[in-house]
């Protein structure tokens, strides 16, 4: 009986979210904005790897951001000093961004800039490998990052991230030579899971596999255009 009240209050959650996950993505297109869910473990790289991607497409694209902590504003106060600007949500407890969040952070971002001037935002999402991946928040596309200090098990000890990833960016790659890590059975494993997700190794470091990256983000931006 306890178990059957727990799974139904969680699916009245999940569908309360994916309603103002919804909502949210109706907004984005709207105004004309691809939003793209970043999502990983704490210390995958995440901040960094957008430190990197927001000056590389600075010149070509208008972009904000909605950045998603527990407790500080240090990974938003990191971003905006690229004059980006950067919408800072504080979950407290809560382990994820959920569509209500993004929703009063969309509330502030078009109060404080012209929306329908951006080409894209990203959410930088909680670091946490389980809940991100299940409460949407409207984006057009969900981003998971595996650093390769994680090692190779974990798609399979949380399949739903890597299941939800449209793209998988494998971060710290300058880390490889180091490590007793196969990128090809990461890869292998999230295969597993998921047959149409690219896959692509990176290092915020090094520069290796950005322009791979870059050139996914152009074109996932060129794919909502198209579809608007």
């Amino acid at each position: 009986m306890h178990q059957t009240f727990d799974a139904a209050l969680e699916m009245n959650l999940l569908h309360a979210n994916q309603h103002g996950a919804n909502e949210n993505r109706d907004r984005f297109n709207q105004w004309g904005i691809t939003c793209l869910n970043l999502m990983s473990s704490p210390g995958s790289g995440k901040t960094q790897l957008l430190e990197k991607t927001l000056q590389a497409l600075q010149n070509e694209l208008r972009i904000a951001v909605i950045e998603g902590d527990m407790t500080t504003q240090l990974d938003a106060d990191r971003l905006r000093r690229l004059g980006v600007p950067v919408v800072a949500i504080n979950t407290g407890r809560a382990c994820h961004l959920d569509s209500k969040m993004v929703a009063g952070g969309l509330h502030q971002f078009s109060h404080e800039q012209q929306p329908e001037s951006f080409d894209l935002v990203f959410v930088e999402n909680v670091g946490n490998l389980v809940c991100p991946a299940e409460f949407e928040v409207g984006e057009h596309a969900k981003v998971a990052l595996l650093s390769i200090t994680e090692g190779e098990d974990k798609p399979l000890k949380y399949p739903i991230m890597f299941r939800e990833a449209d793209c998988l960016l494998i971060t710290k790659m300058d880390l490889a030579p180091h490590l007793d890590v196969d990128v090809e059975t990461i890869v292998s494993n999230v295969r597993q899971l998921n047959s149409k997700a690219a896959i692509i190794p990176v290092s915020a470091k090094s520069g290796e596999g950005l322009t791979k990256w870059l050139a996914w983000i152009k074109q996932a931006v060129a794919n909502r255009t198209q579809i608007a």
